[in-house]
């Protein structure tokens, strides 16, 4: 069976994730904004936390890290890589690790470019992966540290998982990335049914997050940079891919 997954806002326009094997009992959690949303959603259903998963070392993403491990004895997990900034880790993992959460198989995919280190949780079974600020809903995170080249990488290896993937990113930045993804490419029809649905979606107060990865590959202008019809969208017909994804992220960063 399936894991189930509890989208959990945080903060001002953080996601959080908790992930919960009924077989077993056992409950992860993928990043830690804040600390009562998280208890609120466990304390609900009767949930203990077993696992905590960090994707990587910004403050939003593992604030509430420490307290909830005081409070459930939770396992911690992060990268290899990142640990010397990370809060203490109970186990280390790196890029094709796969290790057992919830009881199931979860694999590790490093997907630096936002930051160095960055991490993505997937679970097969479940057809969900846990991207964070790397993939993100009609986008992909800003580039803190690492250059265009080690994105458009990462984004790669996720694109090719499944159509039917879930993308379980981390913000609520999915209306301000439509309407940058719409001047670029007005005329995809695809994008512009996704943006109605959008609208829609926010104005009756509901999560754009997580989404599918087939819709992601038709409407997100960061993992279609090889795409000979956005690329010439944006004059750059003869440019290559890393140049498309470069530009293309320099023009959202002024956006």
């Amino acid at each position: 069976m399936p894991l189930e997954i509890v989208t959990v806002a945080c903060r001002t326009d953080n996601y959080a994730f908790v992930l919960h094997d009924a077989a077993s009992g056992q409950t992860a959690l993928v990043d830690a904004p804040e600390v009562p949303a998280i208890t609120a959603v466990l304390d609900a259903r009767g949930w203990r936390l077993n696992d905590i998963l960090i994707t990587h070392h910004h403050d939003d993403h593992i604030t509430g890290v420490e307290e909830l491990r005081a409070i459930y004895g939770a396992r911690v997990i992060g990268a290899a890589a990142d640990a010397h900034r990370l809060p203490t880790l109970d186990l280390s993992v790196a890029d094709g690790d796969v290790l057992r959460v919830c009881d199931a198989d979860m694999s590790v995919i490093d997907v630096s470019g936002h930051t160095l280190g960055h991490v993505a949780f997937y679970f097969a079974a479940s057809a969900a992966a846990f991207t964070a600020d790397s993939l993100m809903a009609m986008g992909c995170g800003r580039l803190f540290e690492g250059t265009p080249a080690q994105m458009w990488d990462s984004l790669l290896k996720l694109r090719a998982l499944p159509d039917d993937t879930l993308i379980c990113s981390g913000h609520e930045y999915t209306a301000n990335n439509a309407r940058f993804a719409a001047t670029l490419d007005p005329e995809n029809p695809a994008l512009r049914d996704r943006i109605a649905a959008i609208s829609a979606d926010r104005a009756a107060g509901r999560f754009t997050v997580p989404s599918l990865l087939g819709l992601e590959k038709r409407t997100n202008p960061f993992l279609r940079a090889d795409d000979p019809a956005l690329a010439a969208a944006i004059g750059m017909a003869d440019a290559t891919a890393l140049q498309v994804f470069t530009e293309i992220r320099r023009m959202k960063d002024k956006f």
